[in-house]
């Protein structure tokens, strides 16, 4: 087996575990509060958004950070303190006494992060060109795919085995992730004792800089597309439905839908971006996802919305590996961690952004109102594609035939 293959193996799990840790703690968070000593549901609700959204944050601002320690002391090194740092706080996360320890250890995980930024620096430097879409798109629904089919996981283990063992079994995969990179991941790197540079010199060695802005707001929209529905889901799920049991369930795989339909659709779509080029998937995957979210406003049943999800799930797979691609080649390959690294905060930013957003725009206006907003930040997002990325790859591509 090639190298580049036996790694993204490796990565891809650690990935989909690392993904799952992030955001495995959405329907138990409310639950394992409580049982920590808080009754007020108001207090619940509040603890609980703290603890979520405070991870990414704090993820958001890391993660360049370990992007530039990726590009100067290895990738893999970075992948062994991620992977094992997680598994010690989120196992810790079983023995909390309180809700104020909970939160710092949720502060604690987003500091120590940055699994997933090693892992596409690592697949993106080590993966020759033929290959690079397929690589990337396959390792895209690792980390999507985790963090969307996250909340299921840790919803289905609580129910089965409790809400302690949520945190314990969570920490068990990541020291299997641990290991595996330790045993398996192979990487050839130079260590150059370099001067660090500061952002600003940074951004001026990146030639394509217009490009690179626009990708990082494109990803960006579509972590805030995906992650938009959530904070509405079960009461969506629950206006839509005439049976008032599992409504947590069937809003739990609502929401993974698209996680699970991501995971199925990414690589072949890395494939195809090798084939016909990244910035046409781009824009057709950018197109039919804002077109997707409008009938989701008008679905009269829960199944209906899952069915759409799913569909939304196939043409957004085309787009985070369409990033990655696009980033690694505009990039030059001294930069390429911190670049990527810049990419995953925005990210990051893109989850929180989306929670927010789903959130108050259901409370002003109405959770319809979530698709129809979330939809024109992608068609939008789509002409701003089409006018910079599109256009001038295809003008680059014509000079060189």
């Amino acid at each position: 087996m090639p190298i580049w293959k036996r790694n993204l193996i490796v990565c891809w799990f650690g990935m989909f575990v690392s993904g799952v840790g992030m955001s495995m703690l959405a329907p138990v968070l409310p639950l394992y509060i409580k049982q920590l000593g808080v009754h007020d549901t108001g207090s619940i609700a509040q603890y609980s958004g703290i603890a979520f959204g405070i991870t990414y944050i704090i993820s958001a601002i890391f993660s360049p950070i370990w992007g530039h320690a990726a590009d100067k002391f290895g990738r893999k090194p970075m992948l062994l303190r991620a992977s094992l740092g997680m598994a010690i706080v989120i196992g810790c996360m079983g023995f909390a006494t309180n809700v104020h320890v909970l939160i710092g250890l949720r502060l604690l995980q987003g500091v120590i992060t940055g699994y997933a930024t090693a892992c596409t620096t690592l697949i993106a430097t080590q993966t020759d060109k033929e290959h690079s879409g397929y690589a990337l798109g396959t390792l895209s629904t690792a980390s999507i795919g985790g963090s969307l089919l996250g909340p299921s996981i840790g919803g289905f283990i609580e129910e089965g085995f409790g809400l302690q063992n949520v945190f314990f079994i969570t920490s068990g995969l990541l020291l299997i992730a641990f290991l595996t990179t330790a045993l398996f991941v192979k990487e050839s790197f130079t260590r150059e004792d370099k001067k660090v540079l500061p952002l600003k010199a940074v951004w001026q060695l990146i030639p394509e800089k217009s490009l690179t802005i626009t990708m990082f707001v494109t990803f960006f929209i579509l972590t805030v597309a995906l992650y938009s529905v959530e904070p509405i889901i079960t009461v969506y799920i629950t206006h839509l439905s005439h049976d008032s049991s599992h409504i947590a369930l069937i809003a739990g795989l609502t929401f993974s839908a698209s996680g699970l339909a991501n995971i199925i659709a990414a690589p072949k779509l890395g494939k195809l971006s090798d084939r016909i080029g990244v910035h046409k998937v781009m824009l057709v995957a950018l197109a039919a996802a804002g077109i997707i979210f409008i009938p989701q406003a008008f679905v009269s049943n829960p199944w209906q919305l899952m069915g759409l999800r799913f569909i939304l799930g196939l043409t957004a797979a085309g787009l985070t590996p369409s990033v990655n691609v696009l980033i690694k080649k505009i990039t030059p390959a001294p930069l390429t961690g911190r670049v990527f690294g810049f990419a995953m905060s925005a990210g990051y930013l893109g989850v929180f952004g989306g929670s927010i957003l789903g959130g108050q725009v259901a409370a002003w206006f109405g959770v319809q109102y979530v698709f129809l907003i979330t939809s024109a930040l992608l068609l939008l997002n789509a002409v701003w594609v089409y006018f910079n990325v599109y256009k001038k790859l295809n003008r680059q591509e014509k000079l060189t035939m």
